[in-house]
């Protein structure tokens, strides 16, 4: 079972990782509503990071006003975020999941992983990994198989909770086919806008078109590429090479509105300094930033730009500032983030055009 002639891909993805955690900590919560973001007042600006699976009963996912989330479900138990005890529960996921025989690791956040295997019996393989994770850390993980990396990472949807579901070639149209693009790795509610806007509105549909008909709409990479997601096909290789971070962000939510011209500034200068931080413990020049901005009640924009490379504060902050030119100054901001590209370890030359990162 743990050698064999057949290659795999398998993605690890921790159940409520962040609720399950709390719950670790606090048994007193298991079957509870748990919802935790922010500081956990909901009388505060911030937004649900996770839900325990009672919780999204009643409609609460990641990303929502925890206020609204309160509101839906009056008697949840609300939490604050500690990051500091997700990335240890993590850290200890991961090196169970490295020590399995046989499998190349490819971490890609606090609660989710892919394996690379070799196997005549993906599925009990699977099992071994979930029986090994809830062992030495008691959390419980869904497992997707798949020949490609596109059709493990969906292919876990459908084994939540806890389950092991398999993707393949075979039967990627036949399970997927029918359902929308957005249901895709790599769709978000934009591109799958766009695609309908061209006809395209099926898995399936966007699995038959011919990729450079999408160029036009995409451009020459990524038309292609999502003709390719549209397949599930794509890379098969595990790669255990250690993430590096393109770039580094920080953004901030306001209790109350910023209305000043000064405030914005100031609240821009401060971010600027705590991302620096992060990118000078990085030893890479600055070669892009981008600023965000939420105005009120909630409509968000990115300005970006490009900028020579440099590890000079000043030129950074001046850039930055420069941004702030393009904010509507007859708006009020909820929001504020700052995010600075970096040059990449292997760039091989000055002006290296990095590719979009994000929050």
């Amino acid at each position: 079972m743990v050698s064999g002639t057949a290659p795999w891909v398998l993605h690890v993805d921790l159940d409520q990782f962040i609720a399950a955690v709390e719950v670790l900590r606090h048994p007193e919560l298991a079957g509870r509503p748990v919802i935790v973001g922010g500081r956990g007042d909901p009388t505060e600006r911030a937004v649900v990071s996770t839900a325990s699976y009672e919780a999204r009963a009643f409609g609460v996912g990641s990303g929502m006003p925890l206020r609204i989330a309160a509101r839906k479900v009056p008697d949840a138990v609300l939490l604050p975020v500690d990051a500091e005890a997700y990335t240890a529960a993590s850290d200890e996921v991961m090196a169970t999941l490295r020590a399995r025989p046989g499998a190349t690791v490819q971490v890609l956040g606090w609660d989710e992983a892919f394996l690379g295997i070799r196997t005549d019996d993906p599925e009990a393989y699977a099992r071994e990994v979930q029986r090994a994770v809830v062992e030495a850390t008691q959390l419980h993980c869904s497992v997707g198989i798949g020949d490609t990396l596109v059709r493990a990472k969906v292919a876990t949807g459908f084994g939540k909770p806890a389950g092991v579901f398999r993707l393949t070639a075979d039967n990627w149209l036949d399970v997927m086919g029918p359902r929308p693009t957005i249901d895709l790795w790599g769709v978000g509610t934009k591109i799958s806008r766009r695609l309908a806007s061209l006809g395209i509105t099926t898995v399936a549909e966007l699995a038959a078109v011919d990729p450079q008909t999408l160029v036009p709409e995409f451009g020459p990479k990524m038309g292609p590429w999502y003709a390719e997601l549209g397949r599930g096909d794509g890379a098969r290789e595990v790669d255990a090479t250690p993430w590096v971070a393109r770039g580094h962000s920080r953004e901030t939510t306001f209790q109350q509105n910023l209305t000043e011209a000064s405030e914005v500034e100031e609240a821009v200068r401060d971010l600027v300094d705590r991302v620096l931080e992060d990118v000078t413990a990085e030893g890479r020049p600055v070669i892009g930033l981008t600023l965000k901005v939420r105005y009120a009640p909630f409509l968000t924009k990115t300005f970006a730009r490009k900028i020579p490379q440099t590890a000079d504060r000043d030129e950074v902050l001046a850039q930055a500032l420069a941004l702030v030119g393009k904010l509507d100054p007859d708006r009020q901001i909820r929001l504020l983030g700052f995010r600075a590209e970096m040059t990449m370890p292997d760039d091989a030359r000055i002006g290296h055009t990095p590719t979009r990162g994000g929050w």
